[in-house]
């Protein structure tokens, strides 16, 4: 357990969700050892245990990336100021966010530099000098890296002054190219969100006011949290030609004319795993998908005062047997107690829990727990490594089974503003209403409800009737929550 100052003190039990659903969330990013407060306000120190579960999200995605043709490259943090002032619209959305350096090597610096907001500006300068023929397209290139963005209110992994993410930037010859661009990256955010996460998602366009800053149109994929709050887990946007005309990325078309790029960009980041946290998480703490979990399986050595005699030879080989299987496992030799050990590795959502003993291996057998289920059963140790692995699989999938289910008990189509406000007064999660399409109006409801625009779904349903705030014939229908 970790040592407590005389300043500070550590989270010794966990606040259950029903009581206080924050206050249940930072306590399990404290207890799990996922991250910690920094001296830097606003923002984190990753934790090893936290940081691999970030690394996992990161292969899963990166792999993904490299099957679609994108390649990794890196671009530096600073950005000059005068470069991310060429796009007014994407300077006004950022501005309040911006942090500026003005000092360098003990003197004053002719031009600020902004801190890494997001990267749009100084790749664009890059694309300018590297494009000059259709030849030279597209670009397709991916960077992982940290950005920063001055925030008021922080939250550990949801929104952090400094976060890690990924960034992909890429430039083609036409509008029809970016665009398909941008919904493929839109699928395999999903894809990857739902297959390794085990985090169910709704895929769609934002409206205008939602949209990032500079795009021509932005889509998203939104999750649904344990306590009935959305959040943003990705979003792909389509630039258009905006960040060409301000950076001047012009080619030599086919025709010999010269023309602009068509731009798109797309980011996930660290917050993926606060969406992990919230979306399985229940009152002991983590509960981690097997494809996102540092260790996919604990092995717990029981015994007498000599155990270690005993069992743990046995337990040793055990180990050996499903590491050399490609199964993420860690072994607790600890001198504890095995009910604190099974505590502290539930805390910690390991979604296997192997348990050892004397009379285990007299019958050569071992006694394996489910986290998601707490369910337990026999397996004999003679295929032990296959069997493990098929339990995994039926966790994975009984995990994204149960969020589906959750998301859609509280899914709930309305068509008049009183049942809007009723509904989201009472059961949260997301309301399906018609819309008009009007910005106005879509303010008017979020300062009357604090609820907003998600996304409307690309295959969502042809909107009917009138707008369930103004009355007004409807353009869209909009799926809504209260949200991160």
């Amino acid at each position: 357990m970790a040592k407590k100052t005389e300043t500070e003190t550590f989270v010794t039990e966990i606040t259950p969700q029903s009581e206080d659903f924050s206050r249940w969330y930072l306590d399990v990013v404290r207890r799990a050892e996922l991250a910690d407060y920094s001296p830097v306000k606003g923002c984190m120190v990753i934790r090893p245990y936290g940081y691999a579960i970030w690394e996992l999200i990161q292969q899963a995605f990166d792999a993904e990336f490299k099957k679609t043709g994108h390649v990794n490259a890196y671009f530096p943090l600073f950005i000059p100021e005068g470069l991310l002032r060429k796009e007014a619209e994407h300077v006004e959305g950022f501005a309040p966010q911006v942090a500026y350096v003005t000092h360098g090597g003990g003197e004053e610096l002719e031009e600020k530099l902004v801190v890494r907001p997001t990267s749009e500006a100084i790749i664009g300068t890059m694309y300018a000098k590297w494009v000059q023929s259709w030849r030279d397209l597209p670009i397709l290139i991916n960077q992982w890296a940290n950005v920063v963005r001055w925030e008021k209110v922080t939250r550990p992994f949801l929104r952090t002054t400094e976060f890690l993410w990924q960034e992909g930037h890429t430039a083609h010859e036409t509008h029809d190219e970016a665009q398909a661009q941008t919904l493929l990256i839109l699928d395999l955010y999903a894809s990857v969100a739902e297959s390794v996460l085990a985090m169910p998602v709704v895929k769609g366009i934002k409206s205008e006011s939602e949209k990032f800053a500079g795009a021509l149109r932005t889509y998203s994929i939104e999750a649904l949290m344990g306590d009935g709050r959305a959040l943003q887990a990705g979003t792909s946007h389509n630039l258009g030609q905006n960040f060409a005309r301000a950076f001047d990325i012009t080619f030599q078309a086919r025709d010999k004319s010269l023309q602009h790029v068509w731009g798109t960009s797309w980011g996930v980041s660290t917050r993926l795993v606060g969406g992990v946290i919230m979306t399985h998480g229940d009152d002991s703490g983590l509960v981690l998908p097997p494809r996102v979990a540092p260790y996919q399986v604990v092995i717990v050595p029981i015994g007498r005062e000599n155990w270690r005699e005993t069992v743990l030879p046995r337990a040793l080989e055990i180990k050996r047997e499903l590491v050399e299987a490609g199964i993420r496992v860690t072994l607790d030799d600890r001198d504890e107690r095995p009910g604190w050990k099974f505590s502290e590795w539930e805390l910690r959502g390991v979604p296997l829990r192997l348990e050892i003993g004397p009379k285990d291996i007299e019958k050569s057998s071992v006694l394996v727990a489910r986290r998601d289920t707490r369910a337990k059963q026999s397996l004999p140790m003679n295929g032990l490594a296959a069997n493990l692995r098929t339990l995994l699989d039926e966790v994975q999938q009984s995990l994204v089974a149960r969020a589906r289910m959750f998301r859609d008990e509280h899914t709930q189509r309305v068509s008049s503003y009183d049942e809007f406000k009723q509904v989201l007064e009472g059961r949260p999660g997301f309301v399906i209403a018609p819309w008009c399409g009007s910005a106005d109006c879509e303010a008017q409801i979020k300062a009357e409800t604090q609820a907003t625009i998600r996304n409307m779904p690309i295959d969502g349903a042809v909107p009917a009737g009138r707008c369930i705030r103004c009355d007004a014939a409807a353009q869209a229908e909009a799926w809504f929550a209260k949200a991160y």
